[in-house]
């Protein structure tokens, strides 16, 4: 069995103050020990606790931003700058002239995590990668039901079909091959969820018969190793000394989960904070007035929409659902929930997306197109119905509740009385997944700069399943267009199919697109080069901490 379990002991630990934390495992903590660590830890404020540790189970934000880049590497990954895919654990990838082998070589010496529970023999192998994969990819796999069986992205993508064999050319080279040409693939390769782990690591814990510690007690080859978590409170991550491409200049990073945006502000104010993720478009401008606080803005590669339950009545009829889309008033919304830090979406891609059409469909606020609507399909005295909206703050949906009251008001002018619904983020999500909702806010940020980002997740059949399409919309005509825009690497043809998916969603209208958030991240002017990447989660491999 393995010793000394971070998780299960720091649950009998009380309640710290975070100044606290900086010597909480030193032999001895005197007051220069304590000034050097507090020098060398970076402490950021975050909206929630991770689901998991393991962001192949996941597609949730929260647990990406805590997780991925921290702990983890991919085989490639997205250069923030172009969007373009760069080099990562491989350092070089040869694609066949048919687009359908691709081999990865790894880089040499890699080292893996060494913490209290996980002791590596040896460095990133080709098996190593064999067995993420296969993991995902195989249902007989040892680890492919434990954490719930469950890998929605790569279940949306498609990754079950598409990659044919998975073969290991020697100790450092593999060969992935795939059943078709696909031009998101590389794309998709280099998102947060496409992470490595060790196959040495979950040998030991079949042996142990612990196989569910794989995502709760991680290992990685990332810039940080995982320490100690108190759910809803803190989770402790040290340095990786022997990190591949140089060891970090923090020794700790603290990510101090704290769910009121008021009282991650105040305590970034008051410097118990030095990075605040996700602030509330309402303090943006008062946060801009803050000398010593600087403010970086990003390009809004999101969405946040308003999808319906098809498998609940009456949102199984899509002149209802073109009905209820009439009552969307972006501009209000914009104005109240944004502050004005966004654009109206009038189509899930954001402007900023090469492949990005200017809707030509009418997505106009109209009472009485929706009243006709309702009438001709003989809800002329309307009905009742729920309005989901996350407990959670998310940069593409700063304040779902005060968007489902927008939305409310609209619907009462219609007949249509809407109730406002919202749990625990834990209670939510689950609740969600099951498909118990009639309506829910939510949205989507990109993993990746290619448009199939957003198509293939949000509505594909295949994403119906895998539980990242909340509207359990499937469409043949739809999955057709996006998957013919996969098999030419040609943006002008890509480009047309996409229009066609988009004329598919406006007619059908599963959901109603309403925004493009900018995404906004803080922290103190002592702390510099905090990696603000609008396709992935906050890393902090290159950050650096003054004297403050």
């Amino acid at each position: 069995m393995l010793k000394n379990n971070p998780i299960k002991n720091i649950e009998h630990i009380a309640r710290y103050s975070l100044a606290a934390l900086f010597c909480l495992t030193l032999a001895a903590c005197g007051k220069n020990n304590e000034s050097e660590l507090a020098q060398k830890t970076l402490l950021y404020c975050s909206e929630g606790s991770p689901e998991t540790f393991n962001p192949q189970l996941v597609t949730s934000g929260t647990t990406i931003d805590a997780v991925s880049q921290q702990i983890y590497n991919r085989l490639v990954k997205i250069n923030p700058k172009t969007g373009l895919v760069t080099s990562d654990l491989a350092q070089k990838v040869i694609v066949s002239e048919d687009a359908m082998r691709y081999r990865f070589y790894l880089r040499k010496d890699v080292e893996f995590h060494t913490t209290a529970y996980f002791k590596p023999t040896r460095t990133l192998t080709s098996e190593d990668v064999l067995f993420s994969f296969s993991r995902i990819l195989h249902l007989d796999h040892p680890f492919n039901l434990v954490g719930g069986g469950s890998y929605p992205f790569f279940s949306g993508m498609g990754f079950d079909t598409l990659i044919e064999q998975i073969i290991v050319v020697d100790d450092l080279t593999i060969e992935f091959r795939l059943s078709e040409p696909q031009a998101s693939f590389l794309a998709n390769m280099a998102t947060d969820f496409a992470v490595i782990l060790s196959a040495e690591y979950a040998q030991q814990l079949i042996e142990s018969d612990e196989k569910e510690l794989i995502d709760q007690l991680p290992i990685g080859t990332g810039p940080f190793k995982f320490s100690q978590y108190k759910r809803d409170h803190y989770i402790r991550y040290y340095a990786h000394p022997n990190y591949w491409d140089g060891a970090p200049l923090l020794r700790q990073v603290i990510f101090d989960i704290t769910p009121n945006n008021s009282n991650r502000v105040a305590k970034l104010l008051t410097r118990e904070c030095d990075v605040l993720g996700y602030p509330s478009s309402a303090d943006v401008e008062f946060l801009k007035q803050k000398p010593d606080i600087k403010l970086n803005e990003s390009v809004a590669m999101n969405v946040s929409y308003w999808a319906f339950n098809t498998n609940v009545p009456p949102f199984d009829n899509p002149n209802v659902r073109k009905a209820l889309s009439y009552v969307v008033d972006r501009q209000a919304i914009i104005d109240a929930v944004y502050f004005r830090h966004a654009e109206p979406a009038s189509t899930l891609l954001p402007p900023s997306s090469w492949a990005y059409t200017e809707a030509n469909t009418d997505v106009e606020l109209s009472l009485e197109k929706a009243k006709a609507l309702l009438l001709q399909e003989g809800f002329e005295d309307g009905f009742e119905m729920d309005i989901w909206a996350m407990p959670v703050q998310r940069v593409y949906n700063p304040n779902a509740s005060k968007m489902a009251e927008i939305l409310q008001q609209n619907l009462a002018k219609i007949g249509v009385t809407a109730n406002i619904v919202t749990y625990d983020w834990g209670t939510f999500r689950k609740k969600l997944a099951q498909g118990e909702h009639d309506s829910v806010l939510i949205g989507w940020s990109a993993d990746n700069s290619d448009p199939d980002n957003f198509y293939r997740p949000l509505l594909s059949c295949a994403a119906t399943f895998s539980g990242s399409n909340r509207t359990a919309w499937c469409n043949e005509q739809y999955d057709e267009s996006i998957f013919n825009a996969l098999s030419t690497a040609d943006p002008v043809v890509r480009k047309q199919y996409y229009d066609q998916a988009e004329r598919l969603i406006f007619e059908n209208s599963p959901l109603v697109p309403i925004a493009h958030a900018l995404r906004y991240q803080v922290h103190h002017n002592y702390i510099s080069d905090v990696e603000f990447n609008p396709y992935g989660g906050i890393g902090f491999f290159q950050t650096k901490k003054g004297k403050n």
